[in-house]
């Protein structure tokens, strides 16, 4: 495949085996079936792999089933309220808050606007930027609208945790505690006891689309599922 390629069509059910050891792209499940082939990111040591998305990059078709699939998964929690992670949970967290009917949502940002207050902001780290010193901001504007309501975090990838650490850093210095942490792709399980570090389960909170493993080499140079 092309790298443009991935990220936007949806398979038909049972279109691929997600078992299967391939060299270029790792088979995603979405909870009716569908399939949705994902690029493959070759780690340093490399003998292992990850499943890569970049949601700002699907096609909108790709995009409006991610947001449809998590938005469903999270209404239980009767949300009030979608706060979006910067900057590829932005555009998923739009999408989710569509979807569940709302007629807005709150992106948190990393652009210090001159009327941001320093105490309203947390370091922020990532796994695709690690060597990038950010903040997380929230606008002072936008607390009343996350304020003693049922809020859920979105990010489009959880991967090692970090900026699931980092918005719930800046929620809890506002007095906010998000009743649902969302994502479409839960990237191996890596995040959860980062998330956890502070004593509270935050992982029993987090819901994703689909979730992918740490990929292994095979014989023939192909990746596959361990195990």
């Amino acid at each position: 495949m092309r790298p443009h390629d991935f990220w936007q069509e949806l398979h038909a059910p049972q279109s691929f085996d997600p078992a299967e050891a391939r060299p270029d792209f790792h088979v995603a499940e979405l909870p009716d079936g569908r399939q949705l082939r994902l690029p493959i990111r070759v780690l340093a040591d490399g003998e292992h792999a990850l499943a890569s998305l970049i949601v700002n990059q699907a096609s909108f078709a790709v995009q409006d089933a991610l947001a449809e699939a998590l938005a469903a998964r999270i209404a239980a929690y009767e949300v009030d309220v979608v706060a979006g992670l910067p900057t590829l949970g932005l555009t998923l967290a739009s999408a989710v808050a569509r979807a569940l009917g709302h007629a807005r949502y709150v992106p948190l940002g990393t652009s210090r606007k001159f009327w941001y207050r320093d105490e309203l902001s947390v370091a922020l780290s990532s796994i695709t930027t690690p060597n990038q010193e950010k903040r997380l901001y929230i606008d002072p504007r936008m607390l009343p609208l996350l304020e003693g309501k049922r809020v859920a975090l979105v990010d489009d990838v959880i991967s090692s945790g970090a900026s699931i650490v980092s918005g719930l850093s800046l929620l809890a210095s506002c007095g906010i505690e998000p009743v649902v942490i969302g994502a479409a792709m839960l990237q191996s399980d890596r995040w959860r006891d980062r998330v956890d570090v502070d004593g509270k389960p935050w992982s029993e909170r987090i819901v994703g689309v689909f979730s992918t493993p740490i990929l292994e080499r095979s014989e023939n140079g192909c990746w596959r599922r361990p195990g």
